[in-house]
């Protein structure tokens, strides 16, 4: 009890960030920005604080090195992918990597299926070569088989179909950017988050399909 009444000037760091927090959750308001509200936190005021951001109903823009952190309590993560591109993520800090992942790999797959095509229509010039024997690369190219119309059609329209459901996504994350939305339109918000999880499923499955195709 004695302790409440002591000045602040005399408060360690971890007790001052206790009494931020406790004054900033005790006024009302619909947005909160946080900067680093784990340091000095003893463990029982970092679950508090888990909990009261996961109860509450409003809005948090949240800085944070605690990776465990804001997987518990993050919906959507803002990185800077450079070049002055921001992107929005379901999920905390795990769910960025592994969606970041995805990204990299469909645009490593896209460039490399793009090379292909460009390849297949200017082909370089090589020498046969002399021997009658077939070459090992030839050997694997004779026994992989051959695809039928229909794949052959999915092969080549999976770039489109990968570009539309990326800029589908995009549309989406540019919509839920705008703050009005939670608060206009909450059921909309849900619909488009609940398809924005659906894209990034497609969007593996997709590439799943594009390697499969390939290796025929």
């Amino acid at each position: 009890p004695a302790r409440a009444h002591a000045p602040v000037r005399t408060l360690s760091g971890g007790e001052r960030n206790r009494l931020l927090l406790a004054r900033l959750f005790a006024r009302p308001a619909n947005v909160l920005v946080l900067d680093e509200p784990t340091n000095d936190l003893d463990i029982d005021t970092l679950e508090l604080l888990e909990e009261l951001l996961l109860d509450y109903e409003g809005t948090v823009f949240l800085v944070s090195h605690d990776r465990s952190f804001m997987d518990h309590v993050c919906t959507s993560t803002l990185c800077f992918e450079g070049a002055g591109v921001w992107l929005e993520y379901e999920g905390g800090v795990s769910d960025y990597l592994e969606q970041s992942a995805r990204r990299a790999a469909l645009s490593q797959n896209i460039e490399k299926s793009e090379t292909s095509a460009q390849s297949d229509i200017h082909p370089a010039n090589t020498k046969q070569s002399a021997s009658s024997e077939p070459s090992f690369d030839q050997q694997a190219a004779r026994s992989k088989r051959k695809l039928s119309y229909k794949e052959q059609r999915e092969l080549d329209n999976m770039p489109e179909h990968i570009a539309e459901l990326e800029a589908e996504q995009n549309q989406i994350q540019n919509m839920l950017a705008d703050s009005d939305i939670y608060r206009q339109a909450p059921e909309r918000a849900a619909q488009l988050h609940t398809r924005s999880q659906q894209i990034e499923e497609a969007l593996l499955q997709a590439l799943e399909r594009w390697q499969e195709l390939e290796t025929l």
